[in-house]
């Protein structure tokens, strides 16, 4: 089964200064952060701010080549979490024909952005990640505590750590 989810905002993890992309479930309270490269993080935080660029960026071209061909974004699924690896596909509709794309969730989401199409993630992929954090958690717990980064506590936090 898959959820819809929607970007919440960009953030940079206090520990390791790397961008991540947080995407939230429409249903519920669910959170599934994804750590992205800076040049992705980038291109999303573009797109969510609106901010033209002089000439097209590679997530721009993309889409702009997909439209010339008679293409369409349905949608994007992040399907899996393998390895701390994100995967994820992105559903192109040309004439009768739905043709699947493999891609890094960083850049399916980013073209998801510009042309206005849903968002997806697999169940396994939120259970997965809660799983994930959860060895994560326990080691933290061991570590000195002036070690600690302090992470918002509420969602609405999140503006004080925004690229």
């Amino acid at each position: 089964m898959e959820r819809e989810v929607k970007v919440r905002g960009l953030l940079v993890d206090p520990t390791t200064n790397t961008p991540i992309v947080l995407l939230k479930d429409l249903e519920s309270e669910a959170m599934l952060p994804i750590w992205v490269g800076p040049f992705e993080a980038n291109s999303i935080a573009t797109e969510i701010e609106k901010v033209a660029p002089p000439r097209p960026m590679t997530h721009d071209l993309l889409r702009l080549i997909i439209t010339q061909m008679g293409g369409t974004v349905k949608r994007v699924i992040v399907t899996e979490l393998r390895d701390n690896t994100f995967y994820a596909l992105i559903e192109i509709e040309i004439g009768a024909e739905v043709v699947i794309i493999d891609a890094r969730p960083s850049d399916a989401i980013a073209l998801a952005l510009r042309v206005d199409c849903q968002i997806f993630v697999r169940d396994e992929v939120f259970i997965a990640s809660s799983l994930a954090e959860e060895p994560q958690e326990a080691e933290a717990s061991v570590e000195d505590d002036e070690d600690e980064v302090e992470w918002p506590e509420e969602i609405e936090d999140i503006s004080d750590y925004r690229m």
